[in-house]
This record gives structure tokens, sequence and C-alpha cells, in this order.
């Protein structure tokens, strides 16, 4: 039986990106969406807006779900998962489905840490909220199969899901889990180059947008490498290679390599 009560035990970005996008869509009911956040403001706000159901602790969130998102920072893991075990006062957390967001917290930590509880760790992206997120799942979890699809259904809602080894997820982390803060720093730098040269800031900002969004989009589906795509657009002694060629002598494929592997060795740096 799949689960249905939904409990977050942490209410920041990426969980707001996933129930909200789940309520939206249809594919939970926000009155079985339960969520815990030290943030008293914050939990106030989301019950307010959306529905969901507020509890007072880790602890009570494990006694009223049938599944949890573990989802705060790294540094906040062990006093979540700390508060997490009163549980056991009443058995333990067979049965339970507990899925982790968390960067550096391995899928063998988890399942130590909850005894009994079947267990998948998942590096996910802030575009899930506009169905357009990544999700990589550690093809060590122990979830049945009738709860893999139970999982996949619900990140599907969101955007893709890939299978891959544990040992690629730092590198997941650097790639897609971090990927859309480069792509932000890049739309707002066309932007500034837009006003620079004269453009509206609101009509420069949509214009970097659309255009990373197009470029992405015709990289998935025209079925041609980025090469292949870029070498299309840049005619022989024209004004794209000429900005291509702008881009290499700054470095910037360096650059964005040096950046993806900086945060993949951050977050191996987390690892535990």
């Amino acid at each position: 039986m799949v689960p249905q009560r939904i409990g977050f035990v942490g209410l920041g970005s990426m969980a707001q990106a996933l129930f909200k996008r789940w309520i939206a869509v249809g594919a939970v009911q926000a009155g079985d969406v339960y969520g815990y956040d030290p943030n008293v403001s914050l939990c106030g706000a989301l019950r307010e807006s959306l529905g969901i159901n507020i509890v007072g602790d880790n602890s009570e969130l494990a006694l009223r779900c049938d599944a949890l998102v573990l989802a705060v920072k790294p540094r906040y893991v062990e006093e979540a998962l700390a508060r997490l075990p009163l549980q056991l006062m009443v058995g333990d957390f067979s049965g339970k489905a507990v899925l982790s967001v968390v960067t550096g917290l391995t899928t063998a930590a988890l399942a130590e840490r909850l005894p009994g509880a079947m267990v998948a760790r998942v590096m996910p992206n802030t575009p899930a909220m506009v169905g357009e997120g990544v999700f990589a799942v550690s093809r060590e979890h122990t979830f049945s199969e009738e709860l893999t699809g139970w999982m996949t259904r619900l990140l599907e809602s969101c955007g893709r899901v890939f299978f891959v080894e544990e040992s690629d997820l730092e590198a997941v982390t650097g790639l897609s889990g971090s990927g859309p803060a480069y792509g932000f720093v890049f739309i707002e730098a066309m932007a500034d180059a837009g006003v620079r040269l004269g453009l509206p800031r609101a009509t420069a900002y949509e214009m970097a947008a659309q255009t990373l969004a197009g470029a992405g989009r015709m990289a998935l589906e025209s079925g041609q490498i980025p090469a292949a795509l870029k070498d299309a657009v840049c005619s022989p002694g024209g004004t794209t290679i000429e900005a291509v060629y702008a881009l290499e002598r700054g470095g910037f494929r360096a650059a964005v390599i040096d950046a993806v592997c900086a945060s993949a060795a951050k977050a191996a740096a987390l690892r535990g």
C-alpha cells in the first residue's frame, strides 16, 4: 500500500518546491501534507496559504505520517534525525518510507539512523516548482517496487527522474543540484549586457531567461548534441561566432567546469 500522509522534516525552499507542485497538479491533497520547521512564522504562512498541516515537532511528524521527506540543510540533519527516534518508543520505523533530499547524507547512513525504515536518497533541484526539475535517485534505495513506483510518479510530476549509482550523486549535486544557480547567473549577466546596450531591465531579463529556456528545450528535443546546435548558429565571420570567441577568451568553459567540480567537491566533504 502506498503512503497517503506525507510529512516534511523542514519546510525550506526545496520542500516547498515539492509539495507546492504536488498540490498544484493534484498529485497529493493539501490535507495529506504535514510539516514541521522551527521557523514559526513560515509554518503559519504555509498553513494559511496552502492548508497543509503543521505539527509541533519531528517526533509527532513521524507518528502521524506514512512517509517522511527529510529536507533540512546538512548542518541541521543530525539534530533533525536525533528527534525522529522518539518513534522507537512505540515500536520502530518498520513500514515507514523516508525520502531524503539532504546533500551528503548517504543512503547507508540514513538507514542506520532509522532502523527498519525503507529509505531513498534523492538529489533534486529547485526548478521542480515549475515542473522542470531534475531528480537523481540513488540505486541503493531500499524502497519496494510499489514504493519506487509511487516515488517516481510523484517526482515525475515535478520534472525528470534519473536512477544513478550512489557514488555519482556528488557529481549530480555539482551538475544539476547546484546548476540552476549557474543558469541564473548567466541570465543576470546576459541581462546586464542588454541593459548596457540600452534595453529596459525587465525586457532584458525576460529575453535572457527565454533564450536559455529555449536553448535547453532544443538540446533535449532536437536529437542533436549541443556542439552541433551551437555550430548551426555560428555563421562564418558572423556575430555569434564572435560572441563565442569572446566567451572562450574569458575562460567560460573552464569556469563552468570548475564550478561544477567545486560544488561536487563540497558535496563530497559533507558526506556522512
